[in-house]
């Protein structure tokens, strides 16, 4: 039998009949999804539940604070080099996931040298490190995660999320004028305040393939309630939007993203870290600041003096310069 196709949900058909910004009646969503004034009213509910910000006005109709582009495979596949696409063997993007990374772990290892790709507009247990939760609205971040397969695990494996995070920088920069940087291990900060941030999860047999996915999170237009419940989380975020790039075209920015974290992977295949050291000590959000680190270990605190050449992070306290493999850091506060 032939596969049916399902329509998509109806709060994804509704966001994207309010893309264009304008103010849309409830009866005309009710006429074009063919459904009930009181469905259009639940669905307009549930998103701003996931905090996109939607205003609705009496006798009139329903308005999203800013249009938006819809992720499109095939608009992030148009701006993609041939190079790059013919690397590819998935892509795809969804409405509404547990978790990118989850999604490519399930789907297994691609052939070395190729990559999945996989977006979300919304994902409902998207997380950081250590499992903290991610906050995501649909059409306010960009949620996407690619797998990839080394033919034998990278040495410099632990350092990958830094070579990554470069990668982050290098999509960004023409982007926005803003002074982006990265906070050990794998946070991208701009102006002190958290932008995006990447999750590394690696797959490997001893002297054999080693499967990897690396997630990556960007903050394009959180809005203001979801700003407020990001802050109670206890992370401090920003967006593109407050760095002075609004109405982010997301699909741009994940064909860049792409790209970079391709080209990336083969050239910390090839060189390690090294390839990345420079760049990531240039744009270190922690050089010279005083931090707390939270280690296996134990506490300890100090200034933070960069990297080594393995990527451990270090810290000149007390007891002397020490580094740190792993670990929170969190800025101390100036007395």
């Amino acid at each position: 039998m032939p596969a049916v196709s399902l329509p998509a949900p109806l709060a994804q058909r509704v966001l994207r009949a309010l893309a264009d910004g304008e103010v849309h009646s409830g009866e005309q969503l009710a006429q074009r999804a063919r459904v009930s004034r009181s469905a259009i009213w639940k669905a307009v509910g549930a998103l701003q539940e996931l905090g996109v910000t939607i205003s609705a006005t009496p006798h009139r109709g329903y308005r999203l604070a800013a249009p938006l582009v819809p992720i499109s495979m095939s608009q992030i596949d148009s701006q993609l080099a041939q190079a790059v696409r013919r690397r590819r063997r998935h892509g795809e993007v969804a409405w509404s996931l547990a978790s990118t990374n989850d999604a490519l772990l399930s789907r297994g290892a691609p052939p070395c040298g190729q990559f999945d790709l996989q977006l979300a507009e919304h994902q409902s247990a998207g997380r950081g490190r250590r499992a903290r939760p991610w906050f995501a609205p649909p059409g306010g971040a960009l949620c996407m995660s690619l797998g990839w397969s080394f033919a034998t695990l990278p040495r410099e494996a632990p350092s990958l999320s830094l070579a990554m995070g470069v990668c982050a920088l290098r999509a960004l920069a023409p982007l926005t004028a803003a002074r982006v940087q990265l906070k050990w291990p794998n946070d991208i900060y701009a102006e002190g305040r958290k932008l995006g941030g990447i999750l590394i999860e690696l797959q490997a047999e001893s002297a054999g393939p080693a499967f990897v996915v690396i997630g990556l999170g960007i903050n394009c237009d959180l809005g203001a309630t979801l700003s407020r419940r990001v802050q109670k989380s206890g992370t401090t975020p920003t967006d593109l939007a407050a760095l002075g790039l609004a109405g982010c075209d997301r699909n741009r920015l994940a064909a860049a993203l792409t790209t970079e974290v391709v080209k990336g992977l083969l050239e910390f295949a090839a060189q390690g870290l090294g390839a990345f050291a420079a760049e990531w000590r240039a744009a270190d959000a922690l050089a010279g600041l005083v931090v707390n680190v939270d280690a296996p270990g134990g506490h300890v605190v100090g200034h933070a003096r960069g990297i080594d050449a393995d990527g451990a992070l270090c810290v000149q306290g007390v007891a002397g310069l020490q580094r740190f493999s792993s670990g929170d850091v969190s800025v101390r506060p100036q007395q």
